[in-house]
């Protein structure tokens, strides 16, 4: 195993980070989706209110994430529009404090990767202090220029058993959420002291998940919604050919949800299929939804729009990756544009190829298709952080 996993513990990958902005559980859905699009993994932690202006975060507070996904299904289930938005947060977020741990910042890295194997997905670490030996390579990543280090030139200051926390610079206890965005980005840098794992095919490294939640283009895409499961936070959306062969035409997920207009996300949650919902329409979310429906939806869609208001459904709907057409399922893979198409790669790909598709994306996963197939996109699997992490930790 690669010796940077017990070289680094986590406060070196502090160095830089913003101090924490608490979501709080009374904040609003759409306090929430404005936090969402400045956040990784189209999800952001919740938290109980504090007690008092100056309680410091604690894990004692934290309820659990919510995602993209979360707002647009729940808009979708309530049926109530713009209100569903200034709804709490409190009454949205599934509690599962499981998914965040608060850590010493001087927490090993092979210990934070083994946590992140099992489930949790942010660490709350204190800032009050800076760490010793910490190496400028990793210095530089962060904070865009060299950090001043007192035992740089120590032969002792790579050791962590070398590493102590600096008195507290202010009386303020301030702290910040590391993502496993932030724990891959570490392993982008660091590829040299990871070979050859890096370089090596995913399907060598037992990095594929075979057991991936799919749904028919066909089936309404709230069924997908029912399925996606807690991580990856994602459905494939497939064709299924008569021999029994999946072939991936889209996915549903937070990711893909990231920055979308959920009001519209959640009509076309409840009234479209699988199928038509994944396929992008316009990669610049300039052609209004109006014009992917049939004259007859799109009319009794004007005629329950409230009176003196225009009809939700003919703003334009301003998704990162996602637009609308009613489609014949034969006609869907022509029509993808850009970012609608799903985000996928080959069971050759190298680990390193995968990891820079899931970092210049900002995704949680991508799809694996079988390179051997004759056809293009025959679905085998998923790739996601807790794959990655057991890949390069695994003997």
């Amino acid at each position: 195993m690669a010796a940077i996993f017990f070289h680094h513990v986590v406060g070196d990958l502090t160095v830089g980070k913003p101090e924490i902005v608490e979501l709080s559980d009374a904040d609003t859905l759409e306090d929430a989706a404005r936090a969402i699009a400045g956040s990784p993994e189209g999800a952001v932690p919740v938290w109980r209110a504090r007690a008092a202006p100056e309680e410091p975060p604690s894990g004692t507070r934290f309820l659990g994430m919510i995602s993209a996904v979360d707002i647009a299904a729940f808009i979708a289930t309530a049926g109530t529009g713009d209100q569903a938005m200034r709804t709490a947060v409190g009454e949205v977020v599934q509690h599962n404090p499981e998914l965040l741990r608060e850590v010493d910042p001087g927490t090993r890295l092979i210990d934070a990767l083994e946590l992140m194997r099992h489930g949790v997905k942010r660490f709350l670490v204190r800032k009050n202090g800076s760490w010793r030996g910490l190496t400028k390579r990793f210095s530089m990543l962060y904070n865009g220029k060299w950090l001043k280090n007192s035992e740089s030139g120590s032969p002792s200051s790579a050791s962590s058993s070398s590493r102590q926390l600096s008195p507290f610079i202010s009386s303020a206890v301030r702290f910040c959420c590391l993502s496993r965005e932030d724990i891959l980005r570490f392993l982008i840098g660091c590829l040299g002291a990871l070979a050859p794992i890096p370089l090596s095919q995913i399907c060598s490294l037992g990095a594929i998940n075979p057991q991936y939640c799919h749904v028919e283009a066909s089936a309404p895409a709230m069924e997908a919604i029912q399925k996606i499961p807690r991580d990856p936070c994602g459905v494939a959306v497939v064709e299924t050919t008569p021999d029994g062969v999946r072939k991936i035409i889209g996915d549903i997920s937070a990711y893909k949800l990231w920055k979308c207009d959920y009001v519209a996300a959640a009509w076309a949650l409840a009234n479209l299929s699988a199928g038509q919902f994944v396929i992008g329409a316009d990669e610049n979310g300039s052609t209004p939804i109006s014009a992917f429906l049939e004259p007859s939806v799109s009319s009794s869609v004007m005629d329950e729009a409230e009176p003196g208001r225009s009809p939700r459904l003919l703003k334009k709907f301003s998704s990162r990756s996602i637009g609308f057409l009613n489609s014949h399922a034969n006609q869907m893979r022509s029509m993808y544009r850009g970012r609608s198409a799903p985000l996928t790669c080959r069971n050759t790909s190298s680990l390193a190829a995968v990891m820079a598709q899931m970092l210049s994306h900002r995704a949680t996963h991508v799809w694996v298709t079988d390179a051997e197939a004759e056809e293009e996109g025959v679905l085998v699997g998923v790739v996601g952080y807790t794959d990655i992490f057991g890949a390069v930790t695994r003997e």
